[in-house]
């Protein structure tokens, strides 16, 4: 029987491409998602649920985009509407890094802490029989682009996060993967993933699944 993936994230992991109007809705189709290709180059082993909604947070209600947006909430939901799972990947902190937020790295790093402290709390542990995790850092904004005004300060907050991130992923005994070493924001928008970089980061998840 094939384990299952539960891939928690932001627009990113819901497969928005590089904006060049942020009013138009878009979404990379399931040949392009890394989640999808994730599952393909798992199979037979493992299968993954895409959990990805644009504009979600670690911790925090938008003040745009809505409160629904909080990631808090979104988790509790998702593990409660899926299951069991034998893998939780969590991808997300990009949109922690906008401006109004007002946060540095540490604090976007807070935001992750709570995500880790629900999934590994005693009640969703249970209701799952148990779970691994794998904390995933995105990559640096690059503040250009349509949406570029949205995350100014962002660059030098998401540049610093891969190592907050990794000290949280080792306090809380967490597996991790610092994207960024593997793929970049595309310069379009300064936020999303091309196509390339969809698959670069699909083919380092998996390896790094395969070598839990």
């Amino acid at each position: 029987m094939a384990k299952t993936i539960l891939a928690y994230g932001d627009s990113n992991t819901h497969g928005t491409p590089p904006m060049t109007d942020r009013m138009v809705y878009a979404r990379y189709g399931a040949d392009v998602r890394w989640p999808t290709l994730l599952g393909r180059s798992l199979q037979p082993d493992w299968q993954v649920i895409e959990a990805g909604l644009p504009g979600r947070t670690a911790a925090h209600d938008c003040p745009v985009m809505g409160t629904h947006r909080n990631g808090q909430v979104g988790l509790r939901i998702a593990l409660e509407s899926h299951g069991p799972i034998d893998l939780l990947t969590i991808m997300l902190g990009t949109n922690d890094s906008k401006t109004f937020f007002g946060l540095s790295a540490d604090g976007i790093a807070a935001g992750l802490a709570s995500l880790l402290a629900i999934a590994q709390s005693d009640e969703y542990q249970t209701r799952h029989g148990g779970f691994e995790i794998l904390l995933i850092c995105p990559p640096p904004v690059l503040e250009q682009g349509p949406i570029s005004a949205d995350f100014f300060g962002a660059n030098a907050k998401t540049v610093a996060l891969p190592e907050y991130c990794a000290k949280l992923a080792a306090a809380r005994g967490v597996h991790f993967l610092d994207a960024g070493k593997h793929i970049a924001s595309s310069p379009v928008d300064g936020v999303h993933f091309d196509p390339a970089g969809h698959l670069a980061l699909a083919q380092a998840v998996a390896a790094r699944i395969k070598n839990l």
